[in-house]
């Protein structure tokens, strides 16, 4: 009992900070959260090292790192600075920008990771935003929200949806299919509710100069390397190939390299990120232990219920924890459900500033450049944009 009572107050006291994302007083974040909170369970005997380990799911965290690595190659590569190259050659105006930056913010993070997108996007946006002289707020809240939206369509699209493709027996295709139109219409909501907010980015008259922002060396061979990769990694997807295994041979044929060096790669890796969802895996297993999950049964028994579920624990203690609590109350082969636990994580995360890692990516490097994007001023974007979006998945995904 005084075990079971321990196991309590740690998981307690873990969730509580990865909801706030720290702890006062001390220098941690999520990723060392979860480890302190993981190793507390093994040292006070809830569970073996052994079974600690054999907890972490090897093909969530293979698939992981290995989308990680080949975002670092696209990255090295210029190939996202070559994305917002071509935007600019199309669109001169306002709101022309804002449509233009959202649907390709959108299309990358359902093809790359969105903290991806959002980490590489916000400074060129932001640049982009001061040449034209531009607010740059909306156009943050538009790269924001649209990497969350976008992410939806895909399983690698963002974390939470990886750990549903490792536990899911849905297949890339399937999931794309279902959630692509959520997306898109997503997107559209956006847009139109962005343009009703802010009447200065309406206007269709294009600046008379074409604005000139500092370009990246693009690395051709590199690039051409890594686009005929990561396209075969696409269409491996596509045909139904196993995802961990087809994302980490891509990251392995990238490394083979002569011209970039690993001290350059690998830095780009997440790796804190990898440390929190081992951590949270081996959190997981002590919540099973504990039989805590069944208080939860009689409120996802419904679809409306599981989504509901999902919206509070997402924005309680981040989506990816809150997958991973809900995961063992969801049959493998319930497509409906996974897919309305990846809808109901992902869309959750624009209700507030605090409710993605995007979010909060987009917000801290603009505050590095001098710009404040609110809680509140999110919150006025972000709560009606999410209702909206969860709603229409929540029907869509009825029919």
């Amino acid at each position: 009992m005084a075990n079971d009572l321990f196991q309590y107050i740690i998981l307690g006291l873990t969730y509580l900070g990865l909801g706030l994302g720290y702890f006062p007083g001390l220098r941690m974040n999520r990723a060392t959260i979860a480890f302190v909170g993981a190793a507390c369970l093994v040292g006070f005997g809830s569970f073996s090292l052994k079974e600690a380990w054999e907890a972490i799911d090897a093909g969530t965290i293979v698939f992981l790192l290995s989308i990680m690595i080949v975002n670092a190659y696209l990255t090295s590569a210029g190939f996202f600075q070559l994305a917002l190259n071509i935007l600019l050659r199309y669109t001169r105006s306002p709101f022309g920008l804002l449509t233009a930056l959202t649907f390709v913010s959108g299309f990358l993070s359902a093809l790359f990771l969105n903290d991806t997108i959002a980490l590489i996007f916000t400074p060129l946006t932001l640049a982009l935003a001061l040449v034209l002289e531009f607010n740059p707020i909306p156009y943050l809240l538009a790269l924001a929200g649209a990497t969350d939206i976008g992410s939806v369509a895909t399983l690698n699209g963002n974390p939470q949806n990886i750990l549903i493709a490792s536990f899911s027996e849905i297949s890339y295709l399937e999931f794309t299919q279902a959630l692509a139109p959520v997306a898109v219409v997503g997107l559209l909501v956006q847009l139109g509710w962005l343009w009703y907010l802010y009447p200065e980015i309406r206007s269709l008259k294009p600046i008379l100069d074409r604005p000139h922002i500092r370009r990246r060396r693009i690395l051709k061979p590199v690039l051409y390397k890594s686009l005929i990769i990561t396209g075969g990694m696409l269409i491996a997807f596509l045909l139904g190939a196993p995802l961990a295994e087809s994302a980490l041979v891509a990251s392995g044929l990238l490394l083979i390299t002569r011209r970039l060096k690993p001290q350059k790669i690998l830095p780009a890796v997440e790796w804190d990120l990898l440390l929190m969802f081992s951590g949270l895996f081996v959190l997981t297993n002590g919540v099973k232990n504990l039989k805590f999950l069944q208080s939860f049964t009689v409120l996802t028994d419904s679809n409306a219920g599981l989504l509901s579920v999902t919206v509070v624990l997402s924005n309680l203690i981040s989506n990816v924890p809150a997958v991973l609590l809900l995961q063992p109350l969801i049959p493998q082969n319930s497509d409906r459900e996974w897919l309305l636990l990846a809808a109901g994580s992902t869309l959750a995360g624009n209700m507030t500033l605090l409710g993605s890692v995007a979010n909060m990516i987009v917000a801290e490097a603009a505050a590095k450049q001098g710009y404040r994007l609110s809680f509140w001023e999110h919150l006025r974007f972000g709560l009606p944009l999410s209702l909206v979006t969860l709603g229409i998945a929540y029907f869509w995904l009825q029919q």
